[in-house]
């Protein structure tokens, strides 16, 4: 019970009470903390780490209810000397009997050093709408609608003062057209044909998965390690590619950043997958299992092997409360070497002792439980065993995931009735509509400082003479690269996530929270790229605490670094050298995020807020002034 709650003064309220009605306790499955062998639970006494199976159990003392529930548990509160913390103790024998296999079932995880943790993080998916979108009702109810109105506004009066005065410089609308010249010029059909070919050679995780399913490699040993080698040379690939072509800035950054996609679904694709290939091996070698425990003669009399005399009474009993089925040792396919009942199960039919009729069945019971449990696992949230693994490895699935606006495999997702075209064709015209407004502000605000810094470069100046001129660069370039930077952010994850999103049915589309509102970096990094996020939450964080067992905190760094190596060679793709400020930058958002939950910034939402977007409004046109003049 919570510190905050009291309840000293409550009053009984004899209408709450509803005949017949049903509550927790041993109606629901649910988790009970060990308290004192008297049967008292002490609330709030859970330890942390560990887990109880469900519980649910009949008592001979009281009729069954008609749905064989126990109707009510009699209990007693007892206060204790701190205020708001009770002791709730049960007189009952059944409590005693559940208390007790929870303690045994505690004493036999102790030889485990951590708790058990799951393999990958479980995401929800769920139908929603985009916030600016406008079939999002809270959207178009907002009172702040007026501004988004306002905003695309000054974008359209921003481009008639743009084509005005290209008019009276250069006697055209377009100007001197430099960046469209640069989009247009060379390679466009190579470089439709490059991106093609990325997304083929996707391919090959899907054939890696297929060979594991039969069985030509397995997945813990060497084929996640093919894996990792595929996804280096892709990547290499790429990059050197776009070298050798020497294509532009716009053609690089776009097939880099479509090759980090393209990487990202692969790696969820194939390690999902693989993960779920070791939990499928698990369950048909328990099948096996099962199948020689059905063909065994049961003994007349108990046995008195050291093997089976292992399970004499009690412990058959309770073997199915004592069964420690952590997902940490679903994909495990060595029996015989865990730490878990089914341990010495397989050691029991493995070393042919004769069992009796009582042991087989508590053994058979306790298989039958974890193939039941691994059967959901292969299911993950598919509604239909048509969906589950291995059924999901077909090349309509892989098609599909290739192409869903989401970085996250799993085997079902929520889906739309139908296609709305109308609504395709809106986003399609806003997304080439805004490419458009970009190339206008770039051409027009950018393209002229970002020449400066060139030409500066080609007439020799000193760098402490390209320095004198670097505050002039931040400041020219300060607000087009905030306006690019908002227009880019709404242009992929508000117009074309969209597209994707409609034309897959796909009806899940939280792409993005609320990032302007965000107090602290940590925050901004969740919200502003939802898919990004979600895929560094579940296989890069949580990975690497489930595998390399590493701190909350170790985790938060390493998933940090890794996505400053990856904005660093974006930066490398595009100036062609190595500076490192980028990573740098993104490395000070660990203590940054540190201090915001300090006393100095923790609960002050609008100094937080405006820290943010002070980072986010100088950041980027510092970061690009120093990798131009330095």
């Amino acid at each position: 019970m919570s510190d905050n709650e009291d309840y000293d003064d409550v009053q009984f309220d004899s209408s709450a009470v509803i005949a017949g009605s049903e509550g927790g306790g041993l109606n629901t499955p649910g988790l009970i903390a060990p308290g004192s062998s008297n049967g008292s639970i002490s609330g709030g006494s859970s330890p942390a780490g560990r887990s109880y199976d469900d519980v649910r159990a009949p008592i001979e003392s009281e009729p069954p209810s008609p749905h064989g529930r126990r109707k009510s548990v009699q209990v007693h509160l007892e206060r204790t000397a701190k205020k708001g913390r009770y002791v709730l103790t049960a007189d009952d024998p059944e409590i005693r009997r559940i208390l007790r296999h929870g303690l045994e079932k505690e004493q036999a995880s102790r030889g485990l050093q951590h708790p058990p943790r799951s393999r990958f993080r479980d995401l929800v998916f769920t139908r929603q709408f985009s916030t600016f979108d406008r079939q999002n009702s809270r959207s178009s109810d907002s009172p702040f609608r007026g501004w988004f109105t306002l905003f695309w506004l000054c974008m359209a009066l921003l481009l008639v003062r743009v084509a005005a005065k290209n008019w009276k410089l250069y006697g055209s609308v377009l100007g001197g057209n430099e960046i469209w010249n640069m989009m247009f010029e060379r390679d466009v059909i190579v470089l439709g044909l490059t991106d093609g070919a990325m997304c083929a050679a996707t391919a090959f995780g899907f054939l890696l998965q297929k060979a594991v399913l039969n069985g030509y490699l397995t997945w813990e040993r060497s084929g996640y390690i093919i894996e990792h080698v595929w996804q280096t040379l892709y990547l290499g690939a790429v990059l050197y590619w776009t070298i050798y072509r020497e294509w532009p800035w716009t053609h690089t950054i776009f097939t880099v950043l479509h090759c980090m996609v393209f990487l990202m679904k692969q790696h969820s694709y194939s390690f999902y997958n693989g993960y779920l290939s070791q939990v499928y091996r698990r369950k048909r070698l328990l099948e096996q299992k099962l199948q020689e425990l059905a063909e065994k003669e049961p003994t007349v009399s108990r046995p008195n092997s050291p093997v089976a005399t292992s399970f004499e009474m009690p412990q058959t009993e309770n073997l199915r409360h004592r069964r420690r089925s952590s997902s940490s040792n679903k994909a495990s396919t060595n029996l015989l070497g865990e730490r878990s009942a089914l341990s010495t199960i397989a050691k029991a039919v493995e070393s042919g002792e004769p069992l009796d009729s009582e042991q087989l069945e508590a053994f058979s019971g306790v298989i039958r439980d974890e193939i039941e449990a691994l059967s959901s696992e292969l299911r993950g949230k598919a509604t239909s065993d048509r969906a589950a693994y291995p059924n999901n490895l077909t090349l309509a699935n892989f098609a599909d995931w290739t192409v869903l606006p989401t970085l996250v495999y799993e085997l079902e997702y929520p889906r739309q009735e139908r296609i709305n075209w109308w609504y395709v064709l809106e986003k399609t015209a806003a997304t080439f509509g805004i490419i458009w407004v970009m190339i206008v502000v770039s051409q027009a605000y950018i393209y002229p400082p970002v020449a400066e810094t060139v030409r500066m470069k080609e007439a020799g100046m000193t760098l402490q003479e390209r320095t004198r001129e670097f505050p002039w660069i931040v400041s020219d370039i300060l607000f087009p690269l905030l306006l690019e930077q908002i227009l880019t952010w709404y242009l992929i994850w508000e117009c074309i996530l969209n597209v994707l999103a409609e034309l897959t049915r796909f009806a899940d589309r939280g792409f993005y929270g609320d990032w302007w509102n965000s107090v602290s970096f940590d925050q901004y990094a969740r919200d502003w790229n939802r898919p990004v996020h979600n895929f560094l939450l579940r296989h890069v964080y949580h990975s690497s605490i489930s595998s390399w067992h590493l701190s909350k905190s170790s985790a938060t760094f390493v998933t940090f670094l890794l996505s400053a190596l990856v904005h660093e060679l974006v930066m490398f793709c595009l100036f062609k050298k190595v500076r490192g400020y980028l990573f740098a930058m993104q490395l000070l958002q660990v203590p940054l995020v540190s201090l915001s939950r300090t006393r100095l910034l923790k609960g002050r939402t609008i100094l937080g807020n405006v820290v943010f977007w002070i980072g986010l409004f100088v950041g980027p046109s510092f970061i690009t002034s120093l990798y131009l003049i330095v």
